[in-house]
């Protein structure tokens, strides 16, 4: 259980005395869900917009919140969601849109902000970036920018918090420290990795987060937030390897690597793909440093004080080793892959649709068959040609997804809705059915499926379905091109699920 770390932040309340009724968009990414097991721990009524409900069924928190289902782009979900409201928290955000994400977010805000006011809401807090005082802004950090601003103007007062580089256990940023200071004892980096950067822990995120619900209403504007240090990245990762036990790493800063190059680098690297890893170096171009610690005028520190960088690390590395993680920054939806039904859906719209079926039997229990099916991938693998998927997340990563390195979150537990290497899990139903659904670049759709069910011979049978939809004359010839690799891979792997004792079944 994750401890609770801001309850000694007093609590909202509404005319009627009761502690406010508060909306939470973003459950389900990083910061998000961490929010909402926050503002539980101070009694708020939670009430969450998600696009699909049924990927919070394994939450800690499901059954103590109020969930409308829909889209933040839609006015009918977001008039129901924001209808008796006190207070919003805007954690919305395109970054994984590779096209277009600025006018995406700059609409999402002006539409979030008009319906909040209509719905007589009495304050929104949104999280944001540190801002570069020069005009020369990524699109990043400038579309933060312009959120904020649209949401400061909308008639509903907004707090504007302002974070720089946010280390936690499962954030993208320091999954991209930490992965990049692991694996390079050696390493060749851009210049600008000489900028001073100002971190802070998630946790004093979180209270300023749940502090900013009190401060006063006729307060609109923004604050930067950041921890008690200043840094540069590269000394960031020399006090990440000091504090891992690892050697002093060698950098040599070089003035010829671009942004693309070394989001590029970072994308086959880390697990951060070049999409997001590209907004991320893109902000770190310039000083991310905290103008002023006017925040604390309006949310007092933590009796222990903020939390140091040294700590920061220390704490993630053991949630990591614990196998702790609360929540990552994969855990939100890749956009554009929740929207296709499954091709055997009653609603399904049909089409071609390619099937490689394996099934076999086994001695083992259903039970023993299903830990082995639930623990798939990561660094437990898919089967004997581990080579085979590594192949095929390298080859993800060059064309922009997000290939093999996503990794999972917990070696034996899967959480519907929750990123497993380029799959998302689509559904669970234990001990009997797992469904991934594919995120790597295709040219058409991808689920890969797991039956385990009691045979009338007393054995277990494990069923395995890949399925693939395929979109245009590329995605038929896709499927036949990778054919021969699916003969290496698919069978080694139904096997393995079965365990020791598997024999080939014929129906």
């Amino acid at each position: 259980m994750i401890k609770t770390v801001t309850l000694d932040l007093p609590t909202l309340k509404s005319a009627d005395g009761k502690p406010a009724h508060v909306l939470v968009t973003g459950a389900t990414g990083y910061v998000g869900g961490r929010l909402v097991r926050e503002l539980l721990a101070h009694n708020y009524r939670v009430r969450v917009l998600v696009r699909d409900a049924h990927k919070l069924q394994d939450y800690p928190w499901r059954d103590q919140v109020e969930i409308i289902e829909g889209d933040a782009t839609d006015t009918s979900a977001l008039n129901i969601a924001l209808s008796g409201i006190d207070l919003a928290y805007y954690m919305l955000h395109a970054l994984m849109v590779s096209k277009d994400f600025e006018k995406l977010e700059e609409e999402l805000a002006e539409k979030f902000g008009s319906i909040a006011k209509q719905n007589g809401v009495k304050r929104i807090v949104y999280l944001g970036g540190i801002s570069s005082p020069d005009d020369n802004l990524s699109p990043h950090m400038s579309a933060r920018a312009k959120t904020g601003e649209i949401l400061r103007s909308s008639g509903v007062p907004t707090i504007e918090l302002r974070a720089g580089v946010v280390i936690g256990s499962g954030s993208a940023s320091f999954e991209m420290l930490r992965h990049l200071t692991e694996r390079l004892p050696i390493m060749v980096t851009p210049k600008w990795l000489k900028n001073r950067i100002q971190p802070i822990a998630v946790r004093d995120v979180l209270r300023y987060l749940i502090g900013s619900a009190t401060i006063d209403g006729s307060v609109n504007r923004d604050f930067d937030i950041g921890g008690p240090e200043v840094f540069t990245y590269m000394e960031m990762m020399q006090i990440f390897a000091e504090v891992a036990g690892l050697r002093r790493r060698i950098i040599i800063p070089l003035p010829v690597l671009t942004p693309r190059l070394a989001s590029g680098w970072i994308g086959l690297v880390t697990p951060v793909p070049v999409t997001l890893a590209k907004r991320l170096v893109a902000s770190l171009k310039h000083e991310v440093v905290a103008r002023n610690d006017e925040i604390r005028k309006y949310v007092p520190d933590s009796p222990e004080g903020m939390t140091d960088f040294r700590k920061a690390v220390s704490l993630a590395l053991t949630r990591i080793k614990e196998l702790d993680v609360e929540t990552r920054w994969s855990d939100s939806q890749t956009p554009g892959t929740h929207s296709e039904p499954l091709p055997t859906d009653p609603d399904w719209a049909g089409g071609s649709l390619y099937v490689d079926l394996r099934q076999y039997l086994s001695d083992d229990k259903p039970e023993e068959v299903w830990k082995r099916v639930e623990s798939i991938g990561g660094e437990n693998g898919y089967s004997t040609a581990t080579w085979a998927w590594e192949l095929r997340g390298l080859m993800d990563r060059f064309v922009g997804g997000v290939g093999l390195r996503r990794g999972r979150r917990d070696p034996n537990q899967l959480r519907e809705g929750e990123a497993l290497d380029f799959w998302r899990v689509e559904e669970i139903d234990r001990p009997k059915l797992l469904r991934l659904r594919a995120e790597m670049k295709l040219p058409g759709l991808a689920w890969l499926e797991f039956k385990v069910s009691q045979h009338e011979s007393g054995k277990t049978l494990v069923t395995q379905r890949a399925l693939y939809h395929p979109r245009g004359l590329f995605g038929h010839i896709y499927w036949w091109m990778v054919l021969p690799m699916h003969g290496i891979v698919f069978p080694s792997m139904a096997k393995k699920m079965a365990g020791p004792s598997a024999t080939k079944f014929a129906s």
